[in-house]
C-alpha cells in the first residue's frame, strides 16, 4: 500500500537556501525524491545534485528521477553520514547539503517494512534491509530495564516501565512476531483511560524500537559535522526534523556554529579569539502552514532550520 508522496516544508526549504544555477547539492534523505525535484530544476543543466540513501527502494526510485532529471546526478547507498564522510574524502566542495530526517512516508506506507502501527506485518523497521537488527530482535531479546530506557529516550514514553513490563511478560509465551502483536502488548500495559486524546498509545515506542534500529541519532551527529565540513563558505545547511529528539540535535548543531565569542561576560575584551562560523537562517524552527497541514497531516510535527556558513577569518 502506497500513498501519492508530499515533501514536507517544500516551499520553505528552497525559499531559505535559494538554490542556484551551477550549484552543487547534496540530497541525504533522497527517499521520494520530492525535494530533489524541486532541487534538481532550480540548479538546472550546469549543476549537480548527489543523493544519499541506504534504501534500495529509494534507489530504484532514483534511477526513474535520474531520466528525467535536467542537472548531473549521482546517488549512493548508503547511511548519510557515511556518504558525507565519503564525499568529503573525495574532495567535493557542496553549495548545499540538505536532510529530511526521520522514516520516509513510503516506508511507513509500504506494510510489510514494519515501520506503522496501523497495519499487521513483520517487526522489522529496517531502513536497510540487509542490515541485521530488526524491531524483533530489540523487542524480544534486550532486557526489560534496556527496553524501558530506550523507550524513555527514544520515546519520551512516560509509561515505559509498564510497557517493557509488559513486553517482557508477552514474550515469556511466545516471541512476538508482528506489528499487531506489539500493538495489543502495549495496549494492555497502558492505563486505559490514557489511550485516548494524546495520539495512538503506541506511537512512541514505535519511534523509539525504529530510531534504535537504525540507529538514527547517531548518524546524525555524525552526519551534520560532516556535512558541515562538506560546505563551501557561503554553503547551506538545512535540516527538516520530525520530533524533538533530532530538532534539538539539529538547533545545538546551528547555535554552536553561530556563537562569536564564549569569554566571561566580566572581561573587558575578547581573550578566546572565537568568530562565528555560521549565519543562523532561521531565527527559530520553521513550521508548516496550516494549509499544507491541512493537506498532508503528516507534516504537522516537521521542523526547518537553516544555516549559511561563512568565510573563515584569516
Amino acid at each position: 500500500m502506497t500513498r501519492t508522496h508530499v515533501p514536507v516544508l517544500a516551499g520553505e526549504l528552497i525559499e531559505l537556501t535559494d538554490p542556484h544555477p551551477g550549484e552543487i547539492v547534496v540530497d541525504c534523505t533522497f527517499g521520494a525524491g520530492g525535494h530533489a525535484r524541486l532541487m534538481a530544476d532550480r540548479i538546472g543543466p550546469t549543476g549537480t545534485l548527489v543523493c544519499i540513501d541506504r534504501d534500495p527502494a529509494a534507489e530504484e526510485r532514483f534511477e526513474e528521477f535520474a531520466r528525467e532529471a535536467v542537472c548531473d546526478t549521482r546517488f549512493l547507498r548508503m547511511d548519510y553520514a557515511d556518504g558525507l564522510e565519503l564525499l568529503r574524502e573525495e574532495g567535493l566542495l557542496a553549495d548545499m547539503v540538505y536532510l529530511d530526517l526521520g522514516v520516509s512516508s513510503m516506508q511507513v506506507d509500504t506494510w510489510e517494512r514494519g515501520f506503522s502501527y496501523s497495519y499487521d506485518a513483520p517487526l522489522d523497521m529496517r531502513m536497510d534491509p540487509a542490515q541485521e537488527l530488526d524491531a524483533r530482535e530489540v523487542v524480544n531479546t534486550w532486557e526489560e530495564p534496556r527496553l524501558a530506557r530506550l523507550f524513555r529516550s527514544y520515546g519520551e514514553e512516560r509509561f515505559a516501565n509498564q510497557i517493557a513490563r509488559g513486553i517482557a511478560r508477552r514474550r515469556r509465551r511466545a516471541p512476538l512476531e508482528t506489528t499487531f502483536d506489539l500493538v495489543d502488548t502495549i495496549k494492555g500495559a497502558v492505563p486505559a483511560a490514557t489511550q485516548f486524546g494524546r495520539g495512538h498509545p503506541a506511537k512512541r515506542v514505535f519511534q523509539a524500537i525504529r530510531i534504535a534500529v537504525n540507529d538514527e541519532l547517531g548518524a546524525l551527529d555524525r552526519g551534520l559535522p560532516a556535512a558541515w565540513e562538506l560546505l563551501r563558505p557561503g554553503g547551506r545547511l538545512a535540516a527538516i526534523s520530525f520530533h524533538s529528539l533530532e530538532d534539538r540535535r539539529v538547533k545545538r548543531f546551528l547555535v554552536e556554529r553561530a556563537r562569536g565569542c564564549v569569554c566571561p561576560p566580566d572581561f573587558p575584551v575578547c581573550v578566546c579569539g572565537r568568530t562565528p562560523e555560521a549565519e543562523l537562517l532561521t531565527g527559530r524552527a520553521v513550521a508548516p502552514t496550516q494549509g499544507e497541514i491541512a493537506a498532508n497531516p503528516r507534516a504537522a510535527s516537521g521542523k526547518l532550520r537553516v544555516a549559511r556558513k561563512l568565510e573563515a577569518d584569516g
